[in-house]
């Protein structure tokens, strides 16, 4: 049943967008109508620009904290879809849209999906999840690893083969 919901939603949401049309064309004419599809397209791109950049600096601050920006990167991802919402033609995918468009809805979905979302960090400048910056030191107390290929690497503390040919013997 589950696996029905989604190409049905995808069914009928359009002809749910085709039924608000007609009727917001009849309770206002055609000429509101499509300056209210026009309104919510300009809508959308401004919301995405002004809270947009509001998202991206909360973002950055997580990230020079060393603290977990899982939270402002999904409250972004709302934001992006929200705005998309509001572009593409159609009422009630506007209604969705000004909703993800609210901190407090934005938090409801955070807190939907935060147990299902992993942040997985590269290198030692990005994201961490634990402990905050001054424990950064203790997290990198195993040995070091560097990946050689082997024409980069030879031995000459005599424990194995410093000659490339002996190499090929021991494959």
């Amino acid at each position: 049943m589950r696996s029905l919901t989604i190409p049905l939603l995808f069914l009928l949401m359009p002809l749910a967008e085709i039924a608000a049309f007609i009727f917001v064309g009849r309770e206002v004419g055609v000429g509101m109508t499509l300056l209210l599809v026009l309104a919510s397209a300009i809508a959308g791109a401004a919301l995405l620009r002004i809270q947009g950049f509001g998202v991206l600096r909360k973002i950055q601050q997580a990230s020079q904290n060393g603290t977990d920006p899982g939270r402002q990167l999904v409250h972004g991802a709302m934001i992006v879809i929200a705005a998309f919402l509001l572009i593409i033609p159609g009422f009630i995918s506007d209604v969705v849209g000004l909703l993800l468009f609210i901190p407090a809805v934005r938090d409801l979905g955070w807190s939907l999906i935060k147990t299902r979302l992993t942040v997985v960090t590269m290198g030692g400048g990005g994201f961490s999840r634990g402990p905050g910056p001054e424990h950064r030191s203790s997290q990198r107390s195993g040995p070091q690893v560097i990946d050689l290929d082997e024409d980069e690497f030879s031995r000459t503390d005599g424990r194995g083969p410093t000659d490339p040919n002996d190499r090929e013997r021991l494959k």
